[in-house]
C-alpha cells in the first residue's frame, strides 16, 4: 500500500524542464509552479575543464536564459546531495537571479569528513552555514503556491534527500532509471543496506508519481532518459524491483562497488560542493586553487 508523506498534494503537477549536461551525464531541472511564475532549480552544473583548470558557465547560463525568457521568479536552488561527479552552479545562478540554496542537514557530516581529507583547517566551517537552508526529514518549503516536501534518503551519501513536489519526486542519485538500477554506496558515509531502504521508501509513493533522476548513462546504448514513475521502477528496476530482497541487493551492490573507480571530477566536485558551489578562498594574489590529496580516498 502506497504511503503518502504529509503535505504532498498529487493533484499539483509542476511544470518540469530538464537540462542534460553530456560531460557529466547530469540532468538539472527547472521546476515551475503551475499556478504562478515561481520556480526552483534542482542540481545545477558549473562547467570545468579539469586539465586546464578553467571554470565556465554555459550550462548555468542556459538555465538562466530559460528562466529570464519566461519571466519566472527563481525562489530555490536545491541540491539533492553533495555531488561527487559535477560542480554546482548554485551560487552563480543565485547571483544572477536570487533564490535560496538548500541541502540536507547531513551536509555537516560530509563537511566534517572531507574537511579533513582536504586539510581545510579550522577556517572551513563544518556547520552547513554556507547554505541558506538545511532540510530535515519531513521538512517542507514553498515554491509560489506549491508545497515541496523533503524526504531523507541516505545510502549513496549521508546527505541525500528526495524532494517531492506535487506529483513529481526529484531523487538525486538515490535511484536510477529502471535499466540503470542504483547508484554506488561506497563513498564515505554510504551504505548499501541504507540505500536499499531509501529506494524502497521512494517506491512507497503512489504508483503514478513521476520520478526525476540526477544522472543517466544510456545503458546498452539507448537514448538518454531521466523520467520514470514509481510503478515503472517497482516493475522493472534491475536492482530494486518488487521481489528483490534487501540481502540480495546488498550482496550485489557491494560486489559491484568493489569494481568501480573514482568519478573523474570527484576531487574538485567535493571541494566546491561542500561549500555550496563556491570555490575555495582565493590566495593573496586573488587566485583560487583546488587540492589533490594523495592516497586520501
Amino acid at each position: 500500500m502506497s504511503m503518502l508523506p504529509p503535505g504532498i498534494d498529487l493533484s499539483v503537477k509542476p511544470e518540469v524542464t530538464a537540462f542534460f549536461d553530456p560531460p557529466t551525464n547530469t540532468i538539472s531541472y527547472v521546476v515551475k509552479d503551475p499556478g504562478s511564475k515561481a520556480c526552483a532549480v534542482v542540481d545545477s552544473v558549473m562547467d570545468i575543464d579539469y586539465a586546464a583548470g578553467r571554470i565556465t558557465y554555459d550550462s548555468a547560463d542556459a538555465i538562466i536564459a530559460h528562466i529570464r525568457d519566461r519571466g519566472l521568479d527563481l525562489q530555490w536552488l536545491i541540491e539533492t546531495h553533495v555531488h561527487a561527479d559535477h560542480l554546482s552552479a548554485a551560487p552563480y545562478i543565485q547571483g544572477k537571479l536570487g533564490g535560496r540554496i538548500g541541502i540536507g542537514e547531513k551536509i555537516t557530516v560530509v563537511q566534517e569528513v572531507f574537511g579533513k581529507v582536504f586539510n581545510e583547517g579550522t577556517e572551513f566551517r563544518r556547520d552547513g552555514s554556507q547554505f541558506d537552508r538545511l532540510f530535515k526529514d519531513g521538512d517542507s518549503y514553498m515554491i509560489g503556491g506549491m508545497k515541496a516536501v523533503v524526504l531523507h534518503t541516505p545510502g549513496h551519501t549521508p546527505a541525500c534527500m528526495t524532494h517531492v513536489i506535487g506529483d513529481a519526486a526529484f531523487v538525486g542519485d538515490t535511484l536510477f532509471m529502471p535499466d540503470g538500477g542504483s547508484a554506488r554506496a561506497d563513498f564515505p558515509g554510504g551504505d548499501a543496506r541504507t540505500l536499499f531502504r531509501s529506494m524502497r521508501r521512494i517506491l512507497e509513493l503512489p504508483p503514478a508519481t513521476r520520478l526525476f533522476m540526477c544522472h543517466d548513462y544510456g545503458p546498452n546504448g539507448r537514448e538518454i532518459r531521466w523520467e520514470s514513475t514509481v510503478a515503472e521502477e517497482r516493475a522493472q528496476n534491475i536492482h530494486v524491483r518488487d521481489g528483490m530482497t534487501e540481502d540480495e541487493f546488498v550482496a550485489m551492490r557491494e560486489a559491484r562497488d568493489r569494481t568501480l573507480g573514482m568519478p573523474r571530477l570527484i576531487l574538485p566536485s567535493l571541494q566546491v560542493n561542500m561549500r555550496a558551489g563556491a570555490l575555495p578562498p582565493a590566495d593573496p594574489s586573488g587566485r583560487h586553487f583546488l587540492k589533490v590529496p594523495v592516497n586520501a580516498l
